[in-house]
Formats: structure tokens, C-alpha cells, sequence
């Protein structure tokens, strides 16, 4: 699997790139075909803003969070990702069992 955090406006410290690192285990355990996660951490004046692009076979998971402190846009963030890693899990047993119960 391929991390890359980036910032723009902002330098990623280590506690930060380890706050999202973090974050982002709890998601992995839930599917773990994922090929390659891009985080983007950006400042604009009064708002804080997270957004992530989570590469799994066959499609990619775009989620984003603002808020005025980054690491609650963070969690807030990974709350939606997980989600949506939950739903796209669950779509596709349900295609794997249909598949097994024509054949």
C-alpha cells in the first residue's frame, strides 16, 4: 500500500502525518485491498480542510471534511471514509454471493 500526505499552505509534521496515519488503520482493517491513499491537508484563512482519495480494485473513494481545527476535519473525514469503505465492502460481497449462488 502507497501513502502520500501532502499539504498545501501547510508543512505535514511528523505528529500530524502520524495523527493521520493513525486515523487511517481503523479504515484499513475494514478492507484491505487498498492499492494506494493520497491525502491532501490544506489551510484557507479561517478553514482547515482534509481530503483523501482511497485507491481499491476496481474503484477510488474521494471523501473530504473542513473544519477550523485540522485534526477534527481529520476525524471527521475518516469518519466518512469509513463509511463509505463499509458500504463499497458490502456492495461487493453481495455481488460475489449472487455470482455463487447462479453458478
Amino acid at each position: 500500500m502507497n501513502l502520500n500526505i501532502t499539504g498545501h499552505q501547510i508543512e505535514v509534521t511528523p505528529a500530524l502525518r502520524e495523527y493521520v496515519m493513525g486515523k487511517l488503520d481503523r479504515v484499513i482493517r475494514h478492507f484491505d485491498h487498498v492499492t494506494s491513499i493520497h491525502v491532501v491537508l490544506s489551510v484557507q484563512k479561517l478553514k482547515q480542510k482534509a481530503e483523501i482519495t482511497l485507491h481499491v480494485k476496481g474503484k477510488d473513494i474521494y471523501a473530504d471534511a473542513d473544519d477550523a481545527d485540522l485534526y477534527a476535519a481529520i476525524d471527521a473525514l475518516t469518519d466518512k471514509l469509513n463509511r463509505q469503505v463499509v458500504k463499497y465492502k458490502e456492495k461487493a460481497g453481495e455481488h460475489s454471493r449472487d455470482k455463487r449462488a447462479e453458478g
